[in-house]
């Protein structure tokens, strides 16, 4: 997302799963999804994305910026983000977050003696 000002950006998804453990964080997920998605179709759309998000004054963002958002989490390519791609784009988004995810399924993965099986990474 080419216009967005890297420098004023906060993470606050690490934060959030400390607090809310990793249950909680998906709920909050959800919510967010809930927020932004298109109440007649189910999912979030490129319309439903600036409306929500103008809604919410986050109005800095260009239209690229959003459809580079909607792109990036698109998966199955159909031009709109179920609740799983959703999610999972935010996680994508939360490098610090991704960092422990991965630190925490290296070590789950130890725990269940599956040593030396780093296809599994």
């Amino acid at each position: 997302m080419a216009s967005r000002d890297q420098k004023n950006f906060k993470d606050f998804l690490p934060l959030m799963a400390e607090k809310l453990g990793g249950d909680g964080l998906i709920g909050e997920l959800c919510n967010g999804f809930h927020l932004l998605k298109d109440s007649d179709k189910g999912v979030i759309t490129f319309a439903s994305l600036k409306k929500n998000f103008a809604f919410l004054g986050l109005q800095e963002l260009s239209d690229e910026d959003l459809y580079d958002m909607l792109k990036e989490g698109d998966f199955d390519g159909d031009g709109a983000l179920n609740q799983m791609e959703f999610c999972v784009l935010m996680f994508r988004l939360s490098p610090e977050l991704m960092d422990q995810s991965q630190f925490l399924l290296e070590e789950a993965i130890q725990q269940e003696g599956f040593q030396g099986c780093d296809f599994w990474l």
